[in-house]
């Protein structure tokens, strides 16, 4: 999963597979597996992407 976060980048727009009442979230910052995401209902949360594969909203 570490190559999701590769492909992630701030100001990308993205959910939660496992918590859709987060909301839309905006990653603020890639740090290696390190993913900062502002969410719409949750704030700010920092996901390990070696466990949690964030989803691409794209066309919004």
């Amino acid at each position: 999963m570490r190559e999701m976060a590769s492909l992630l980048e701030p100001g990308m727009l993205v959910r939660h597979p496992d918590q859709p009442s987060w909301g839309l979230g905006q990653v603020q910052s890639v740090v290696g597996a390190r993913v900062t995401v502002n969410f719409e209902e949750a704030g700010k949360v920092v996901i390990d992407s070696r466990h949690i594969a964030l989803v691409p909203v794209l066309g919004f």
